[in-house]
Parts: structure tokens; sequence; C-alpha cells
């Protein structure tokens, strides 16, 4: 029997991947996994139960991934469930930034009342008309789950487009459309395209990317998207640049203080991925992890822990070790094992920065002193075994 919690509503379709073994609690402290979408756990405190927090969603900002690595909690995210949700989004966000749209259902609203709205549209909708996407330049940075659906979506828009990723996936790359452009450098992208979106990961490498000397190198006029996270763009530097006509519109997913209101700012609620089937595509996802992780061990899609897999746990017992990426790990667990008269069936181990995870099947009963003595290894943070 396994209890779970929701710090946030979670979607039905994702609670029903639960079988009747899964048991919902109202306190975060008595369960062994934890769904979450943007509620805050930095200043949570973790109950020794808790193995698995699952963020039904990318971004993992509001998680202490560090924290709950020492504690052996493993933290997932579901990388690509609400990419199409996102992409068709930024498709939007394009065209709201090439035709004043906006501008012309305003001007429509303030006009209601005109009896000759109808001829007065005519003489008002040059200044709404725009430019058309088709022929233009657009820079991808960043090729993952969203990155390879809006390149391969504006290559059947017609535009030309550049791509930009120097750790893009193997199976991102096959995804991509053959047409697009392998640019080397960010920079390219900057000085080439008409049209420039981010999507990577925030963290120390990519905050504040987009910054003033980015944008010095961009073309007059550029449109700039972000549907990522705000810290990858300097806020201050982008309303200069929308001020001088350096950057012709900015459009993002996230409101602030600095931006919202800005005059060549498109400012959406964040609603890239708040369709109802990227939050019933995250949910699931999410259930499912908990699911494959608490049952047979296996991670996949983990921020702060390797993925590793060996398939279903058979009749086989499957002992799982959470524990700092150092030398001589593997050799202290087989020696206890065998000490103990234990054959090893199979055995997996991968690492993660300064983080491991070893699995290992046993075709025999393990003895609690086995466990205790794997537990009391020096820099192992977690032990459970699954019979």
């Amino acid at each position: 029997m396994y209890q779970y919690h929701c710090l946030n509503q979670i979607s039905e379709e994702g609670i029903r991947e639960f079988t009747e073994e899964y048991v919902p609690v109202s306190r975060a402290e008595e369960a062994d996994a934890i769904l979450v979408r943007s509620a805050v756990m930095h200043e949570m405190e973790f109950g020794n139960k808790l193995k698995a927090v699952a963020r039904a969603g990318a971004g993992v900002n509001n998680i202490p991934l560090d924290r709950c690595a020492e504690k052996g909690i493993v933290v997932f995210n579901t990388p690509g469930a609400n990419a199409n949700g996102v992409k068709e989004l930024v498709i939007a966000g394009m065209l709201l930034a090439s035709r004043d749209i906006i501008g012309g259902i305003n001007w429509v609203q303030e006009n209601e009342e005109d009896g000759n709205i109808a001829k007065d549209t005519e003489k008002a909708k040059k200044a709404f008309a725009g430019c058309e996407l088709e022929g233009k330049k657009l820079g991808v940075i960043g090729l993952g789950a969203i990155g390879v659906l809006v390149a391969n979506a504006a290559v059947s828009l017609g535009m030309d487009v550049y791509g930009f990723d120097p750790f893009v996936s193997v199976d991102s790359a096959w995804r991509l459309n053959r047409s697009i452009h392998h640019a080397k450098t960010a920079d390219e992208i900057y000085k080439e395209c008409d049209y420039i979106t981010i999507h990577v990961p925030a963290n120390e490498s990519t905050k504040g990317m987009i910054d003033g000397n980015a944008i010095s190198l961009m073309k007059k006029g550029v449109v700039l998207l972000n549907f990522a996270r705000d810290v990858l763009v300097e806020e201050e530097a982008v309303i200069d640049a929308l001020v001088s006509g350096q950057v012709k519109h900015y459009v993002t997913d996230f409101p602030t203080p600095v931006i919202a209101g800005v005059k060549g700012a498109i400012v959406i609620p964040h609603l890239g991925a708040s369709t109802e089937e990227s939050e019933d595509n995250c949910a699931r996802m999410a259930a499912r992890q908990i699911r494959n992780y608490l049952e047979h061990g296996n991670i996949k899609n983990s921020v702060n822990y390797p993925d590793c897999d060996m398939g279903l746990k058979g009749k086989n017992i499957r002992i799982l070790l959470l524990h700092h990426n150092i030398p001589n790990m593997l050799g202290q667990f087989t020696k206890i094992l065998a000490e103990d008269n234990i054959n090893i069936a199979d055995l997996s181990n991968k690492s993660k920065g300064g983080y491991a995870y070893t699995m290992i099947d046993i075709d025999s009963e393990i003895t609690l002193e086995a466990v205790e003595e794997l537990r009391a290894v020096k820099d192992v943070l977690k032990v459970r075994v699954i019979k």
C-alpha cells in the first residue's frame, strides 16, 4: 500500500493512473510520494517516508532539488507532456507580433457604436495590417521537446528556421525537420533571425542570457519570444530595446511588475501549459513515473538522480540504493551481500553529477542485518527493498 499527497489540484486523468494500492493522504508528512505543480516546496519539511516528488510540468525551480537528493528523494518532471500546448501558444505569439490583431480588435470594440463601422474599417485597418510569417527567419534556441515542435511547425508555415542547441539529444535530432539550419552559436541566431524564441531551462548558465549584449547583435525590429522562463531575459534591457526600436515586440508568457503594460510588450498570463490536454498529459506522466519508481524502482525523467531502468520487477527481490557518486560504493555493496551469502542476479549502476543510483536484483531473501549494513555504508542516502 502506497500513500500520496497532492500539493496542488492534479488532473483526475493522472489520479486514475493509480491503482487501489494507492491511497491519498491529507498530510504531506505521511506520503510516500508528492505530486506538485506550482506550489513552492523550499520551506517544506519532508517526512522520512517520502521517496519521490513528481512535478506535473517541466520547470522545477519550486522544488529544493539538492535537499531532496541528500535525503534520497527522487524528483521527477514531465518533459514533453505539455509541449504541444506551449508550441501552439508560441505560434500564436508570433502571429500576434506580426499582425496587430490585438490593436485591431481593440479598435473595433472602441468603435462598436459607430454606424459607419464597416466603411470606417477600410480606412483604419492599414494601421493593423502587419506582415506575414512566410519567408521570415526564425531562430529557435533550445531544441528540446518544445523547441523541436516549434521549429517544425514554423517550417510548415513557410519560415526559414535556424536552430541552436549544443546539447541536443539524439531523439530531438531525429525529430527535427531536415530543412532546419544548424546554427553553431547563439550569436548566429541573434544576427540572422527576424524572430527569436528561447526554449532552454533556467540555470546559472542561462539566466539573463538575453541581455543588452545579445540584443545589440540582433536585427533592428526583431521579435523576441519567451515562453520558457522569465529569468532568461533581462527585462530592463528589453524595455530599453523596445523604446529604441531595436526590438519591435517582446512576447512573453510571464507577467512581472517590470514588463506588464510596457508598450511593445505582448504579455500573456502564463497560459503556455494551461490547456486541459496539457494538464491531463502532465498528470498522467507524473503518476506513471511515481508508480514505476515505487513498484519497480525504475527512474525516468528525474532531475536530481540518474535515469536507471531494469524493467518490471519479477520474482526476485530488488534492492535500491541512492548514494553519493564516489568510488568503491559498488564494491562495498557487493561485499556486504556476499558475506550474507546472497547471490546477485542482476545489477545496474548509474550516476548524475554528485549522485548515483544502484539497482540490485537478488534471487534469495535478504536479512534485516544486511539491509542495515547497507544503510550504514558512508555516503548511502536511502535504501529501499522491493519484495
